[in-house]
């Protein structure tokens, strides 16, 4: 998976900001993809803070770029900027002062051109990693919100995706002000469904899409039922192509015997790739339960729908953990 990864990176050079740049893990990352040379890290922090821990960890960072908020000399561009991406919903005085935060000054890196990606959520939460993104990246034309995946990898197996397993609670209908239905649950699940797919595409995955669910084609009623019900209908209006099924149980979708039994016919059903929950609490106890139980290793989350590529780390991540998402952020730009 990596060694097609890296090949589109050496093909295409890019950039990746990295927010939390004084933290011994990124800059044992940072360290070894400058040694590597396929992609090229920009550190955000005090000059003479990243370059104290650096040393301090013995990693090599000489040569690369460490861009300090503080003394930033596009800072009034910047704000003035950020001002107008904001839309009067900010002072000049609120952006300068959340651009001195590494995941703002870090995003509007990326806005600006000076990087192609960003990762960070090694010191800051996911939400402080995503509001930025959404505030400042924002969505793509067409995207109606950002999902998440997870690609899961194990020795001797087919990769897998699993979405969204980090991002969306649960899927309600959004309305506007006089309460008329604007995008409805199943339409969102269903872009998350089909964003997941493309995700996969990139990472040499032919997505077989399981809408996933408590019921196999309407063995069950009631809670997300519906909502998978739907959702189906709806991804294969808007992508004919894929190949998609559901609503699903996890063997149905996973075992040839049991899928053809509970769903007939399906091209999915038992050869599923993946893997669509209907809510967080499936997806993230899913891909943990594979991750653990299950001995595949879990990267992500791969944050979907941006304008450009924003990846939130685990503050447990490990320096090998940063170093395998900077090559899958870096390699979607």
């Amino acid at each position: 998976m990596f060694d097609k990864l890296i090949d589109i990176l050496k093909a295409n050079p890019r950039k990746i900001v990295f927010t939390e740049g004084p933290d011994a893990r990124i800059l044992e990352a940072a360290a070894r993809l400058k040694k590597d040379g396929f992609l090229t890290p920009v550190l955000v922090g005090n000059v003479d803070e990243v370059r104290a821990a650096a040393a301090k960890g013995g990693f090599d960072i000489d040569g690369l770029e460490i861009i300090d908020p503080l003394t930033y000399d596009k800072m009034d561009e910047m704000v003035s900027e950020m001002v107008a991406l904001r839309k009067g919903k900010m002072t000049a005085e609120e952006c300068g002062a959340l651009l001195k935060k590494g995941n703002y000054f870090g995003t509007m890196l990326v806005k600006m051109g000076v990087a192609d990606s960003l990762l960070g959520g090694a010191t800051y939460s996911t939400a402080d990693t995503v509001r930025p993104a959404l505030q400042l990246i924002k969505t793509r034309p067409g995207a109606h919100l950002v999902s998440s995946c997870f690609i899961l990898q194990k020795e001797g197996a087919e990769l897998l995706a699993m979405g969204d397993c980090a991002i969306n609670i649960s899927y309600e209908d959004k309305k506007d002000k006089d309460g008329n239905v604007t995008l409805s649950a199943a339409q969102q699940l269903a872009e998350v469904a089909i964003e997941t797919a493309k995700t996969a595409k990139t990472f040499g995955i032919d997505p077989k899409v399981a809408m996933l669910s408590f019921s196999t084609k309407g063995s069950g009623k009631g809670a997300t039922v519906g909502l998978s019900q739907q959702a189906t209908a709806i991804a294969k209006e808007m992508a004919p192509d894929l190949a998609i099924d559901g609503e699903m149980q996890f063997d149905a979708a996973v075992s040839p015997v049991v899928g053809q039994l509970k769903f007939p016919g399906s091209p999915v059903a038992g050869y599923a790739n993946t893997f669509i929950f209907p809510c967080i609490e499936a997806g993230n106890i899913g891909y943990k339960i594979a991750q653990r139980l299950g001995g595949y290793e879990a990267y992500g989350p791969i944050l979907q729908g941006l304008n450009a590529p924003i990846n939130d780390l685990s503050r447990g991540c490990t320096a090998e953990e940063v170093y395998k998402m900077a090559i899958i952020t870096a390699a979607l730009a």
